[in-house]
């Protein structure tokens, strides 16, 4: 692999682990152990059979879980830990191979960047899709996000330059989703807790109305 591919790669699974990370492991992991693509030596242990298996049982754990309201959230989460410091690995695993220790360096800071911008984009806007009672947008944001994971993989593997378009865009459309999902997400801790409602109510009704003297003419 060039220079070129190996950096789009890297920037491409520490993108998709934002998303979902079993799905890449595996499908980067399938197609470097039947030699479609060619993986760099650090990306080599995720051809191993083990990993494979591994990868192929959280995915299908994933599969289900982000497709139920409300744990979907909390499997979000937990996987803030977990996809974050993965993206950032594979990143500083796909560029070992070209030799410079900066380069790494800077392939585990990048790649920790992008999968968490990737990662919070996915989770916040599940969070605010779950406020909704129905299921079926929920399952179409899932289903939606595994073909964004395959295709904009099999992208960064095969064009790399269509790639590094389609995750310019998508960091636009982040940039200008995040505050609009934040403000969401704010709104309705507000709601829930109780903020909003107990500042609209009159002073009657919030029992702060009566002055001294009205308690006293009671």
């Amino acid at each position: 692999m060039d220079a070129l591919s190996i950096i789009t790669l890297a920037m491409g699974a520490a993108w998709a682990s934002g998303i979902n990370l079993y799905a890449t492991v595996l499908l980067v992991g399938l197609l470097g152990s039947t030699g479609l693509v060619p993986l760099p030596e650090g990306l080599s242990p995720l051809t191993s059979p083990v990993v494979l298996i591994v990868a192929g049982v959280a995915y299908l754990a994933e599969f289900f879980a982000d497709k139920i309201p409300g744990i979907d959230s909390i499997w979000d989460t937990v996987h803030t830990f977990i996809r974050i410091p993965a993206g950032a690995l594979l990143a500083g695993g796909a560029v070992s191979g070209l030799g410079e220790d900066y380069m790494v360096a800077l392939a585990l800071l990048g790649g920790a960047a992008v999968a968490a911008g990737s990662h919070a984009t996915k989770a916040g806007s599940r969070a605010v899709i779950n406020t909704s009672p129905e299921p079926l947008s929920n399952w179409a944001a899932s289903l939606f996000e595994d073909i964004l994971v395959v295709g904009g993989l099999l992208l960064a593997l095969f064009k790399p330059g269509l790639f590094l378009a389609f995750m310019l865009l998508f960091f636009l459309v982040a940039i200008w989703l995040l505050p609009k999902i934040w403000r969401g997400l704010r709104g309705l801790y507000q709601r829930f807790s109780g903020k909003n409602d107990r500042k609209a109510l009159p002073e009657a009704e919030r029992g702060f109305s009566l002055s001294p003297l009205d308690r006293n003419s009671d």
